[in-house]
């Protein structure tokens, strides 16, 4: 570090344009974590003007100026002056409860939305930190989605009817347990239990997370929160079948099955 450091000290007081991605890398990273240049600006202890500066290529800024820039974007002062950031197709997300979020971004730096289909759920559990993998992940689109990062997940089973089997359920990701809410639905995903889709009660004694399915054929269960991989909190789903037929079918299932009960309670009654 103190070599970079060293050579790059030397290289703006000779006023010679040779850190070009300065200027591209602190309008990207800035745009990335939503901060308003006067946010930065302030932060660092510079006039607003002077960031902006900055960000047209005006200016360089100094030594002091380039490490505390790279302490708050928690880079490297090479990374920050010679890497085109900009241009990278995925990038880490971490934060303090769940593990490493990787995504891929599009040409313009929006977020894509990441499929994980059935036939991609046994890589997902062991490759869903892995950026690689991410980037060959099918990718699908939505006009005027809510900022955030979104994944699509198709779901499998009758655990969740009337949401029928083979639907895909877009979800926002979830960076904290004190995120979620109680009795929405969610994707959890962890290694105990691979990739599930339920209703979510937050048990903060226990330190666990109550998994029920709306189904009441299967019984709820729980989970650690040391278990967790992600959490991702449901916004839309894509379904493939009429509404209509479904909560027929569901209807008629119910119908059965009271049917069902009803007679074997009427034989118990009749043998006594």
């Amino acid at each position: 570090m103190s070599r970079v450091l060293s050579l790059t000290e030397g290289r703006v007081r000779e006023g010679q344009k040779n850190i070009p991605m300065i200027n591209k890398n602190l309008k990207y990273l800035r745009t990335k974590k939503k901060i308003s240049q006067q946010y930065l600006a302030d932060e660092m202890g510079i006039p607003r003007t002077t960031l902006g500066d900055y960000e047209r290529g005006k200016t360089e800024p100094n030594l002091e100026m380039l490490v505390k820039l790279s302490d708050f974007f928690d880079l490297k002062v090479d990374e920050l002056i010679r890497s085109n950031i900009s241009h990278l197709d995925y990038e880490m997300l971490r934060n303090k409860h769940m593990k490493v979020l990787a995504i891929t971004v599009d040409r313009n730096n929006k977020e894509n939305i990441e499929l994980v289909d059935s036939k991609a759920e046994a890589g997902y559990m062991e490759s869903f930190q892995d950026p690689e993998f991410i980037k060959e992940l099918p990718k699908i689109s939505f006009p005027n989605m809510p900022e955030g990062s979104y994944r699509g997940f198709e779901i499998r089973g009758d655990s969740m009817l009337p949401l029928e089997s083979g639907s895909i359920v877009i979800c926002s990701y979830v960076e904290e347990i004190d995120q979620i809410k109680n009795d929405e639905t969610y994707i959890v995903v962890s290694k105990q239990d691979g990739l599930v889709y339920k209703r979510v009660r937050v048990d903060k004694a226990s330190m666990q997370l109550v998994l029920i399915s709306d189904n009441e054929a299967y019984l709820p269960y729980e989970i650690e929160y040391e278990e967790i991989d992600e959490v991702w909190r449901y916004y839309a789903h894509l379904s493939f079948t009429d509404a209509k037929t479904n909560l027929n079918d569901l209807i008629d299932d119910k119908l059965q099955d009271i049917q069902r009960k009803v007679t074997t309670l009427t034989e118990r009654l009749t043998e006594s």
